[in-house]
C-alpha cells in the first residue's frame, strides 16, 4: 500500500512539473548564462546552430540542448531552409517577463519614494533642532 501511494505521489510530481506555467519556463531558460548569450547573439539576426556554437567551448549537441530549452520556453524558433536551420529570436516571451517585473519595479519605486520622504522628514527635524540650539 505504501509503495502504491509513493508511486502515485511521484506521478503527481511529474504532472506538476510537466504543467509548469509559461513564466517559470521562460525564467528557467533565462537562468543559464549560455542561453542568455545565445539570445544576445540572436538580437543581431538569425543564426545557424554552428554559428551560435562558435563562441562556446562545448559540442554541437550541448548547444542543441540549450536551443531546445529556449525553444520550449518560446524564446526562439527554428526554421528550415534547405540544409540551413536558422534560429530566430522570439521577443514576445521577454515582454511577459518585463510585464511581470513591472509590478515589482512599481513596488520598489514606491518603497524608495516613501524612504526618501522619511529621510527628508528626519533631515528637517535635525535642521529644526540645530536652529533651536543656535543663540
Amino acid at each position: 500500500m505504501m509503495v502504491y501511494f509513493t508511486r502515485k505521489l511521484r506521478n503527481r510530481e511529474v504532472q506538476l512539473t510537466a504543467s509548469t506555467d509559461r513564466l517559470s519556463a521562460i525564467l528557467s531558460a533565462l537562468a543559464d548564462p549560455t542561453r542568455r548569450a545565445i539570445l544576445a547573439r540572436l538580437t543581431s539576426g538569425e543564426a545557424s546552430v554552428t554559428a551560435l556554437a562558435e563562441p562556446f567551448a562545448m559540442s554541437l549537441p550541448a548547444v542543441s540542448k540549450h536551443l531546445k530549452v529556449l525553444e520550449r520556453a518560446g524564446l526562439i524558433t527554428r526554421g528550415r531552409q534547405a540544409q540551413w536551420r536558422p534560429c530566430r529570436l522570439e521577443a514576445a516571451p521577454l515582454l511577459e517577463v518585463a510585464d511581470w517585473l513591472e509590478e515589482y519595479r512599481r513596488f520598489w519605486d514606491e518603497s524608495f519614494d516613501r524612504l526618501d520622504e522619511y529621510l527628508h522628514e528626519i533631515q528637517d527635524k535635525e535642521r529644526e533642532k540645530e536652529h533651536d540650539r543656535e543663540p
